[in-house]
């Protein structure tokens, strides 16, 4: 990115109004955001080595918007995982804190990494294509994985916090498998028989990147953050096996809140986790309400779940501008433009809603927002962040 684009970015991020608020504000109100900032590269180590300087433009752009929003907790996705945690805490000091840029450095104390499924072989013919490809660095290897990417680890996530992450306490479901789930909206051929063999079904886990809920200590009191990144509804054919875990990754959420027996296939032994009092559920969840290739109904679990809280829906001004300028397929959407988060090819796909911050009922939403100035770019990425002011209890 050049540095008249920089300036483009830092331009925007000024105009771009939101309520102002000051970094030392007590833990009153506590801001989540989500933001799949596309901070991933096409080969294992190299989102390490380009975040080992301060000089990379894609990740200085993305630094500006978390600077502006300045949110308390963050999820990325699409963030390469590496075990040491080394990418989070490059990005972390030579990107969030540096004295360089438009804003204030800003400065989490807390980073957690979990391991994902993507780019994990699973030794079976996923793609059903006639061969296992076991090698990484292709787009075979890749749809042969647990969860697509053409080496481990790509596409991952990291949460940054201001305030402590107990980790003992996380819970992860990375390794449920899908067939475990009851119900589970498995793919089939054209004539009925299953897509995947036994063999297949035996290590395929539904989580293509996981799902984990992370606890975070606030006072006395603790707020789950429930964070995934389902695959996207896309990329396979009319047996639409991505779609159809897409749905079902969401729906692992459902249960989970739900407890008991719909619950009890996430461990081991069968006995359901307690759901958590306080939570927000949030990531890239790839589902439109009422636009996309998503299955109808996949993200109305969460969004009409009872312990959920949708009523408040972030927006933002330059999301409904974009999609009057781009017309194409946006023109023909139901929903309103201005709570789209993602800007997809207008000939296919559209903009859409695909990024959620979702609270549990008991819980008051004070404010939020879509962060898409109405002038410029935002970050180099195909999605926007989102965030919710939540006033803590």
């Amino acid at each position: 990115m050049p540095r008249a684009l920089l300036r483009l970015v830092a331009s925007a991020l000024a105009a771009w109004t939101v309520a102002d608020r000051a970094w030392a504000q007590g833990p009153e109100t506590i801001r989540v955001a989500t933001f799949n900032a596309s901070l991933n590269r096409p080969e294992p180590g190299g989102l390490v080595r380009d975040l080992g300087s301060t000089d990379d433009p894609q990740a200085r752009a993305v630094a500006e918007v978390i600077r502006r929003v300045r949110p308390d907790v963050l999820l990325v996705n699409e963030f390469d995982f590496d075990p040491e945690g080394r990418a989070a805490d490059l990005f972390r000091r030579n990107y969030l804190e540096s004295p360089r840029g438009a804003t204030e450095p800003l400065r989490y104390e807390f980073a957690y990494v979990p391991e994902v499924n993507t780019g994990v072989p699973s030794g079976a013919d996923l793609d059903s294509d006639g061969r296992v490809v076991v090698e990484p660095g292709s787009r075979g290897y890749g749809n042969d994985a647990i969860g697509y990417g053409e080496f481990p680890g790509q596409y991952g996530m990291v949460v940054y916090s201001r305030f402590p992450i107990e980790e003992e306490g996380v819970r992860s479901f990375r390794e449920v498998l899908w067939k475990d789930m009851p119900g589970a909206l498995l793919p089939t051929r054209e004539d009925g028989s299953p897509w995947y063999s036994p063999e297949a079904l035996a290590v395929l886990r539904l989580s293509s990147k996981t799902h984990v809920d992370v606890p975070i200590r606030i006072g006395d009191s603790e707020l789950h953050l429930l964070a995934s990144h389902p695959t996207p509804p896309a990329f396979d054919g009319p047996e639409r096996r991505n779609a159809r875990r897409n749905h079902d990754e969401i729906r692992l959420w459902a249960d989970y809140l739900s407890g008991g027996p719909a619950a009890s296939y996430l461990v081991p032994g069968g006995q359901a986790p307690e759901p958590p009092e306080r939570f927000v559920i949030l990531g890239d969840l790839n589902a439109d309400p009422l636009d996309g290739s998503s299955l109808p109904g996949a993200i109305d679990r969460l969004l009409d779940h009872p312990r959920v809280d949708a009523s408040f829906v972030p927006t933002g001004a330059g999301a409904a501008e974009a999609a009057r300028l781009q017309g194409g397929i946006n023109a023909e959407h139901r929903g309103d433009p201005s709570r789209d988060t993602a800007d997809f090819d207008d000939d296919r796909v559209g903009n859409l809603r695909v990024d959620y911050v979702l609270p549990s009922r008991g819980l008051t939403v004070s404010g939020g927002g879509v962060f898409w100035p109405t002038a410029g770019p935002t970050a180099d990425s195909d999605h926007r962040l989102v965030f919710l002011d939540v006033d803590w209890p």
